[in-house]
């Protein structure tokens, strides 16, 4: 029986852990082991998981991290004995997802994967596997990347530190991150994968598989009685849904537009922390994160828009889950956001352009629904479905272990 190791930050809760979780299920069902080893927490899987390192281990990282801006090089000793661990299952594939995140040492981690003949697939969910430091380097409109990181304007972003190792993190993981000859490289987006292939990693080879949302889950449904609960039954929904919001995904921007609606407008943000929930403008409702995906779901339904105001992001999963659920989308032209969606299921303006989100909303409440709610669905169906997703990355195992000759 073959096996599959998956390697994440966290499993089976945020989009890459719901990712590493859906593709490990498909192995399973094709017949395979699946094994998921993560670095901080998450929910139960129906992988075998494996944690890697104690907390301990995590804050000794952030620490290393903040003091000396060598984010990936602390947890040497949990690095070794997941090495042992990876020995003893003797998996067939292996597929990295989020390495950067605390928990893993990767000199220690890529020496071992460039001394060992398994296929390696590395889905890039974000920026920081070619950078010097940062995960996303749109937002501070910088190009370093494309030459030599140095001085780096997002050094105070996460893996914030108080230091700048840019320069010499940029050489390290140039050097270890084109030492396997087996890499498969998968971005998410179509403008992640242009980056990628102007990068330091562009000699591997690389491919791009968008992700996909559980379309039994998101459908368009009746959301009436959770309109009523929050007392907007009667409003024209404005939505944004974020796991984490700032002013890189948009919040100011919410706070600004909260100003230019009428009174039968409503803004709803989901992912709000309790101290951002305090200080709400008037126009604007906040909701915590949410786990509860059934919740998530109706509040999609419920909305007249969804609107995504992210200065930086690869391929955001949210949008996805909007069009399936049937509501259009109004997104920034930042990285692969725009990707999700055509001139019938959503439109695109120019970061900070906050009157042309209003314009768009405006227009909106004289338009037909049953339209939008069709167009959205049928492009979910046809191009975000998860099973169609995640079984491009199932027959890229079986040619990588023909190529590779393994039995």
């Amino acid at each position: 029986m073959k096996a599959l190791l998956q390697i994440n930050t966290v499993v089976n809760t945020g989009s890459t852990g719901r990712i590493a979780e859906d593709i490990g299920n498909m192995a399973m069902e094709n017949g395979w082991k699946s094994y998921i080893a993560y670095g901080r927490y998450g929910n139960s899987s129906n992988s075998n998981v494996i944690k890697i390192g104690s907390k301990l281990d995590n804050y000794i990282h952030v620490l290393f991290t903040r003091l000396f801006d060598k984010h990936g090089f602390a947890s040497k000793r949990a690095t070794r004995k997941f090495i042992r661990q990876i020995e003893k299952i003797k998996p067939d594939i292996i597929h990295l997802h989020n390495i950067h995140g605390y928990y893993l040492n990767i000199k220690i981690l890529f020496d071992y994967l460039a001394s060992v003949s398994i296929p390696i697939v590395w889905t890039l969910h974000d920026c920081w596997a070619y950078t010097g430091h940062c995960t996303h380097y749109t937002y501070s409109n910088c190009q370093k990347w494309r030459t030599h990181c140095n001085s780096c304007p997002e050094i105070h972003s996460y893996p914030k530190s108080l230091r700048d190792n840019s320069y010499k993190n940029f050489d390290l993981k140039r050097i270890l991150f084109n030492s396997i000859s087996n890499l498969t490289l998968v971005s998410v987006s179509k403008w992640l994968e242009k980056d990628v292939k102007q990068s330091f990693l562009m000699k591997n080879h690389i491919c791009q598989i968008y992700n996909g949302v559980d379309l039994q889950q998101f459908k368009p449904v009746p959301s009436k009685h959770i309109l009523s609960k929050l007392g907007i039954e009667n409003k024209f929904v404005i939505l944004g849904v974020a796991s984490t919001w700032s002013n890189r995904k948009g919040l100011c921007d919410f706070m600004d537009l909260s100003k230019l609606l009428q009174p039968d407008e409503v803004i709803l943000l989901v992912g709000l922390s309790n101290s951002q929930m305090k200080n709400l403008p008037i126009g604007i409702i906040g909701i915590s994160r949410t786990e509860n995906i059934e919740e998530l779901v109706e509040l999609y339904n419920a909305a007249a828009v969804f609107v995504n105001p992210t200065w930086e992001d690869n391929f955001p999963t949210t949008n996805l889950e909007a069009l399936a659920c049937g509501t259009p989308v109004i997104t920034y032209a930042t990285g692969g956001s725009i990707e999700a969606i055509d001139k019938d299921t959503g439109w695109i303006v120019e970061p900070g352009d906050i009157k042309g989100i209003y314009d768009i909303i405006f227009r909106l409440k004289e338009k037909h629904w049953d339209k939008y709610t069709y167009d959205c669905r049928e492009r979910a169906l046809k191009y975000f479905n998860k099973h169609d997703r995640f079984a491009e990355y199932f027959n890229m195992y079986s040619s990588l272990l023909n190529v590779h000759g393994n039995k």
